[in-house]
């Protein structure tokens, strides 16, 4: 296998053989609703199913067309409030329980032979931990819990080169440690309402036989190898999106920016509004869309521009040249894969540490909120553009992607799970 930061990065998958070469599995996959999360397990499903496995994928209700489109069974899960806006929201760990004996009835009755969770839904892999079947665990995103003097997570701060600044970060991160060890208390604390043991390390909720990490290795921090990280896995950006017709593209030969704000952040489009203003007199041109939220005031679309209401990412990124976005892991990632250099321009989150990774990784420019002006955005996209540099760690990323075929790569690891599963508990018996 090849490896990068510490952790695994298999090899190619094999091409999927018949299904009479390989046993068939009962698999529950569970993710959170959001699309960040859903999306990708539903990539995970979409491959085992198409290797012959029954398929049942748990998540919101809003995907329930999109999962049984790809040939998987569907369940809704629990959907509980669990921040202060509905009427009764629930405290996380609170909400981790009531979910959890919701999902047992289903667990006992499919009797899944594998079951895999995304990292923020734990009443799946607690259920398997009950009923005693494998559970790993899908991270679709950069993992989130950074190397020892790497920066704290989410800041979005540049790994340190000296020494010095690497002692800096271990000291600044003693307050997370104290709060990841607060966690893990809290979870065992919901592990003993369920009958379950408590665990002795942090980060409790990942699973220790499998965990999926669902980005590219480049935009990995190094990690020393260690023997609780030994079953993490790099396996590439797991990428699905909804059915949506292609757009008519600008006329033109010049170089095509896609533009592609948050669906979620930014409300009043500054973003949007800063890539066309300063973007009207460049020899480029403009793909953009508001996704389907209307501004509050016209948008200047200039001659090189077209604005749409909404559009596929999949259909139109193959096409451009660079990709203005707010560097959502799931954009980032997609962009990378279709080998577009990235303007990452995060506001809030985790995209302050996906701009910072891929500001890391050489495969883009980071515009700082602060700055996200049209000036400097003309001059982040030209940089972009204009930077060979760029342009081929983006398109050495998106080869690795094509060879690589993340989706089978982490079917084939789930498979894994499941045989060494099966042998030992025939060695048992």
């Amino acid at each position: 296998m090849a490896s990068w930061a510490g952790i695994e990065a298999p090899s190619r998958e094999p091409p999927a053989r018949p299904t009479g070469q390989r046993p068939a599995r009962r698999v529950l996959l569970g993710a959170f609703g959001d699309p960040g999360h859903a999306f990708p397990m539903i990539a995970l499903g979409r491959a085992l199913a198409g290797r012959g496995h029954d398929v049942t994928l748990q998540t919101w209700e809003r995907w329930r067309d999109a999962v049984e489109s790809e040939g998987m069974s569907f369940v809704a899960a629990p959907e509980y409030h669990v921040f202060p806006q509905g009427p009764e929201p629930l405290d996380f760990y609170e909400a981790v329980v009531h979910a959890t004996r919701d999902t047992l009835p289903l667990v006992r009755e499919l009797q899944p032979e594998v079951v895999v969770a995304d990292i923020l839904t734990l009443a799946p892999a607690l259920c398997a931990e009950l009923c005693d079947v494998p559970y790993a665990t899908l991270i679709p995103h950069v993992h989130p819990h950074p190397p020892h003097g790497a920066p704290i997570y989410s800041i979005g701060a540049r790994l340190p080169r000296t020494p010095l600044g690497r002692a800096f970060w271990r000291r600044a991160s003693r307050p997370v440690a104290h709060g990841l060890e607060r966690g893990r208390c809290e979870l065992n604390a919901v592990r003993a309402r369920l009958d379950l043991p408590p665990l002795p390390h942090v980060h409790n909720g990942t699973s220790r036989d499998l965990a999926l990490v669902a980005t590219f290795p480049e935009l990995e921090y190094p990690r020393a190898p260690s023997p609780e990280r030994r079953n993490e896995h790099v396996v590439g950006p797991l990428l699905w999106e909804p059915p949506t017709d292609p757009v008519e593209l600008p006329p033109g030969d010049e170089p095509l920016v896609l533009v592609a704000p948050s669906t979620s952040q930014d409300p009043e489009h500054r973003l949007l509004q800063a890539a066309l203003h300063g973007l009207a007199d460049v020899p480029v041109r403009v793909i953009a869309t508001y996704n389907r939220r209307l501004p509050s005031r016209p948008l200047p679309v200039p001659d090189n521009a077209r604005v749409v209401e909404w559009l596929s990412y999949a259909s139109t990124m193959p096409h451009c040249d660079a990709v203005v976005c707010h560097a959502g892991h799931g954009t980032l990632v997609r962009a990378l894969s279709c080998g577009c250099a990235v303007v990452a321009c995060p506001v809030a989150g985790d995209m302050n540490e996906n701009a910072a990774r891929v500001d890391w990784a050489g495969a883009g420019v980071r515009l700082p909120r602060r700055y996200i002006e049209p000036r400097p955005l003309r001059l982040a996209v030209e940089h972009a553009v204009r930077d060979p540099a760029i342009r081929r760690r983006a398109r050495a990323l998106a080869a690795w992607a094509t060879e690589q075929d993340p989706a089978q790569t982490a079917a084939g690891l789930v498979e894994g799970l499941a045989a060494t599963s099966e042998r030992a508990r025939v060695a048992v018996s």
